[in-house]
């Protein structure tokens, strides 16, 4: 038997025998992980990232990030003035993005920002943006953003949320990078920041959750 991450609720296997890959969907809260065992190893992970054009000339990368800044921050930027970009990236576009609409911004990243400069500090947003899909421990990392986030500040994610069914899920494209491991539903995260003390205030198109610190 296998467990959900999120809720503990039992999960119903869906198999990609092409590649030879399991994922399990959870029957209470949709939340759907690759089987532990079949995750890249971590030179393998870098490798992937390494081959991502990030970079403040990609005009493409450059709007997303601007549209999502517009979408699940811009209404609550009267009330942020400090920000840590968590999964920052090579090039950290995101951070520079922020620090233009007057914020001070740190930024962290398991292999191009490894100095854990948040140990110390709490902030009135923390942004999570294409990480949470990456994550094997989310409930882990949630609680961690958590603790650095001071009262009434927002958490703002961007990771997309699954197709509903197994034949679309095996079919879609965001799965198909291997270091794309959990996706998550929007029940999922409302059970996540239950957990932690957040209160999801919104959902956006279908990627984007904004939370808020009770």
């Amino acid at each position: 038997m296998n467990y959900c991450k999120i809720c503990s609720n039992l999960t119903i296997q869906i198999e990609d025998r092409k590649q030879l890959l399991d994922y399990y969907r959870c029957s209470c809260c949709g939340f759907i992980s690759l089987d532990d065992a079949l995750r890249v190893d971590k030179t393998r992970e870098k490798k992937q990232y390494d081959q991502h054009n990030n970079s403040l000339e990609n005009e493409g990368y450059v709007q997303m990030f601007e549209e999502f800044i517009n979408l699940s921050i811009a209404p609550y930027l009267e009330n942020i003035q400090t920000a840590l970009d968590f999964g920052s990236g090579p090039t950290p576009v995101f951070a520079e993005l922020l620090k233009r609409r007057g914020l001070e911004v740190d930024i962290y990243d398991l292999f191009y920002a490894p100095q854990k400069v948040y140990e110390t500090k709490s902030y009135d947003l923390i942004t999570s943006t294409e990480v949470f899909e990456h994550l094997s421990k989310p409930l882990e990392v949630f609680e961690l953003l958590t603790k650095h986030l001071n009262p009434d500040g927002y958490i703002a994610l961007m990771t997309k949320f699954p197709p509903k069914e197994d034949d679309a899920f095996l079919n879609w494209w965001y799965r198909r990078d291997p270091t794309h491991i959990s996706f998550f539903t929007p029940k999922s995260f409302e059970i996540m920041a239950e957990k932690v003390g957040l209160k999801l205030l919104k959902t956006i198109n279908s990627n984007i959750t904004v939370f808020q610190k009770c």
